[in-house]
């Protein structure tokens, strides 16, 4: 019963923890192209290093949500990892992951609500704005690069996450950790986030883009590789950026007595 209610608690937070994640980056994204057009006496309401920064913080809020409960993984790239390279166990991995999806369906569903008029009156057919909510290639006749940058991108996501947790490593106090990682997304977005808008997470991307189709939403990118490019580069990245880490950091540092 304790272990069913424990259970219970952990994907509810994941849930939570993502809903605040999307809600929040969906939500700066937003701001900026719905609010940003520059016509004459509008005031425009940010750009890309919003949107950057935007995301960050959305992480960093997204762990003080669920950190304590679930360990905030807050995407399914970072739980299969865990339960690849760290023992995190194999029968949760379905329910977290269901989790992640339903809370950033729901985050991206509280942004289209919130902005609801803006969406309308910026794009009356809904045909140009689901990028407000999902991901989308730089070149969609050169998937292949969208696909590389997602496998990088999140490599280098999850090997700083378990370089910036790992116990052994420490380089800075625990509590200093969400923020690192909202850093880290803060760098990624910044430095790898031009030609698949740096996704580095399935249930951020898929859960808005199952969104955007419900709602009625137009070239919501199902009808090519624009959908599974967002799930299957960060599932194989995280993997590798674990390994690398693993075989190449985790083996070299000082073990504590």
């Amino acid at each position: 019963m304790n272990g069913t209610r424990t259970l219970v608690g952990q994907v509810l937070a994941e849930f939570l923890g993502t809903l605040v994640l999307i809600a929040l980056g969906d939500g700066v994204v937003a701001m900026v192209v719905l609010f940003g057009t520059g016509a004459p006496g509008e005031v425009i309401k940010g750009g890309y290093t919003n949107i950057t920064l935007g995301w960050g913080l959305a992480v960093l809020m997204g762990i003080c949500v669920a950190g304590r409960v679930s360990g905030a993984h807050l995407n399914p790239a970072v739980t299969l990892a865990l339960a690849v390279f760290r023992g995190f166990p194999w029968a949760k991995v379905g329910p977290y992951v269901l989790a992640q999806v339903a809370g950033a369906f729901v985050g991206a569903a509280l942004v289209y609500a919130n902005y609801l008029p803006a969406f309308h009156k910026f794009d009356p057919d809904l045909s140009k704005t689901a990028s407000v909510l999902a991901t989308f290639p730089e070149f969609p006749e050169a998937w292949w690069f969208g696909l590389f940058d997602q496998v990088i991108g999140t490599a280098v996501l999850l090997g700083l996450i378990l370089a910036i947790t790992d116990p052994d490593n420490v380089p800075f106090p625990p509590s200093l950790q969400p923020i690192l990682i909202g850093l880290v997304v803060v760098a990624i977005g910044v430095s790898w986030g031009g030609m698949h808008g740096y996704a580095i997470n399935p249930a951020r991307d898929f859960g808005p883009r199952l969104f955007a189709a419900a709602a009625g939403f137009r070239n919501t990118g199902f009808d090519g590789p624009a959908w599974w490019v967002p799930i299957v580069g960060p599932l194989a990245g995280g993997l590798l950026g674990a390994a690398v880490y693993d075989g190449c950091i985790r083996p070299f540092l000082p073990q504590k007595a």
